[in-house]
């Protein structure tokens, strides 16, 4: 009876255990799985966050790259600059040199302001040019195609502060003009109105000058102004030739003739014109000669 129990016990006491044994392999693999997933998402979730790290350190590293005065400094106007040039050539002949840079001026819609040219035994040439500002470097790059620069330059000067005080100034000057003539409208008495004119008077003669100052300053910005120098590269021949010579000596012969006989010929007419004058004092010494003639043959 007791063994028959005891056979029967243990097959159930066997499956009991598995079931146990199985039951606890099973938890345990959760447990596992669960703590690998918890490990696993961390690891996942870190390159994400430090590349949107990295990518806001590079947007404000950029930000800080742009220059203040992009950002904050509004643009400013470029500058009001009067610009003058010098350059100096050397040519193989002025003529032509002075007939290329007459044709020049015409094309670049300029002036000439000033011409000299001296024959001496070296000839030289000098001339001021008037150009717009913007075809300056142009004009003196052809001028310097022209023969050999020995020297060129440009100076410029800055005449913004000048151009805004000057506007600055005529604007305040026909306010007070406007103010002026607003005040002789109302004028009543004579006096008052001789009084409103003459200060009305003195403000136009400054709106005059100051107007002729700011269009001066305006004419220095538009236009350039070039000194050139030309120098001769070839000298000229110091003795002519003797034909030249010859017709000179001719020339100057004659002219001497011509002198004389207009210098003898005006001698002439004025003695006729003084001749009544000479006929009474000749007449005057004849009598006194004769009366002492006389005289002395009496005695």
């Amino acid at each position: 009876m007791n063994g028959s129990t005891s056979s029967r016990c243990y097959p159930a006491l066997f499956l009991s255990s598995l079931a146990t044994g199985m039951l606890l392999v099973s938890c345990g693999s959760a447990v596992d799985m669960a703590e690998q997933a918890t490990l696993d998402a961390p690891s996942n979730s870190l390159p994400e966050s430090s590349s949107v790290a990295e990518k806001s350190l590079a947007r404000a590293e950029t930000d800080d790259n742009i220059p203040s005065s992009q950002t904050s400094q509004p643009p400013q106007a470029a500058p009001q600059l009067a610009k003058t040039a010098a350059i100096s050539l050397e040519v193989k002949s002025i003529e032509e040199t002075l007939k290329t840079i007459s044709q020049l001026v015409k094309q670049q819609q300029g002036d000439i302001l000033r011409l000299e040219d001296n024959s001496s035994r070296r000839r030289e040439a000098s001339m001021e040019i008037r150009v717009p500002q913007d075809r300056l470097e142009t004009t003196l790059d052809a001028l310097a195609d022209l023969g050999t620069v020995e020297s060129r330059s440009i100076t410029a000067e800055d005449v913004s502060n000048q151009l805004v005080d000057v506007q600055a100034r005529l604007r305040n000057l026909r306010k007070t003009e406007d103010s002026l003539l607003k005040i002789m409208d109302r004028a009543g008495s004579m006096s008052d109105t001789l009084k409103v004119a003459q200060e009305l008077s003195n403000i136009r003669q400054s709106i005059e000058q100051i107007d002729a100052q700011l269009k001066n300053l305006t004419n220095r910005v538009a236009y350039s102004t070039i000194t050139l120098n030309l120098q001769s590269s070839t000298a000229t021949s110091s003795q002519p030739a003797i034909g030249s010579q010859l017709q000179d000596s001719w020339s100057n012969a004659t002219q001497s003739v011509s002198d004389f006989t207009k210098g003898l010929l005006s001698l002439g007419i004025w003695l006729i014109a003084y001749s009544p004058y000479f006929l009474l004092i000749a007449g005057i010494v004849y009598l006194s000669y004769f009366r002492r003639h006389n005289q002395g043959n009496r005695q």
